[in-house]
């Protein structure tokens, strides 16, 4: 079912989120409910708390490889736990936007390339070796349940150029 969005200003959206310690039909349910939310709201991913729960669980939809030459389809992956157990010293930066904080888009710098570990909807461990935009959004989501915006990963003027917009979207999540 689709839910409602926690927005910037939220407090949901600096938690540290809690693991999950069973995978049982509540978080069948969840994942349901994010896939849903997601789609509804033309994102990329979605993690629990944007979604008001704070479970250490997120999405993505993106697809699995980089390639330049060949559009690949899109595959939802679920995380549930998940830790980067690797990064690469290369690092891209590009635009990212949020679900939580619409309309707003600015540079972040991320590493290329990751390695990541975490349980999947059958309650198996994985690990998965992710590159450009499927370690894009899992770094994204990954940071959702540890608290943390891409906001707060942009510098220097493009930051500057942001706080109007940020204090708006703020004052109407107070309202």
């Amino acid at each position: 079912m689709k839910q409602s969005i926690a927005y910037y200003g939220d407090p949901i959206l600096r938690q540290k989120c809690k693991p999950v310690e069973s995978i049982n039909e509540e978080i069948r349910q969840l994942v349901r409910d994010l896939e849903e939310t997601m789609l509804a709201n033309d994102g990329v991913g979605l993690a629990a708390p944007q979604i008001k729960r704070s479970l250490a669980i997120f999405i993505t939809n993106v697809a699995d490889d980089e390639d330049e030459d060949e559009e690949l389809p899109s595959i939802v992956r679920v995380y549930i736990n998940p830790k980067v157990l690797k990064y690469s010293e290369e690092e891209r930066t590009e635009e990212e936007g949020c679900v939580s904080i619409p309309n707003i888009y600015a540079p972040v710098r991320r590493p290329r390339r990751i390695k990541v570990e975490a349980t999947d909807l059958n309650g198996e461990l994985f690990t998965k070796e992710l590159s450009g935009l499927s370690a894009r959004a899992f770094l994204h989501e990954n940071d959702h349940i540890n608290g943390v915006l891409f906001i707060d990963r942009v510098r220097g003027r493009a930051r500057e150029r942001l706080e109007p917009w940020l204090r708006k979207i703020q004052r109407r999540t107070k309202d």
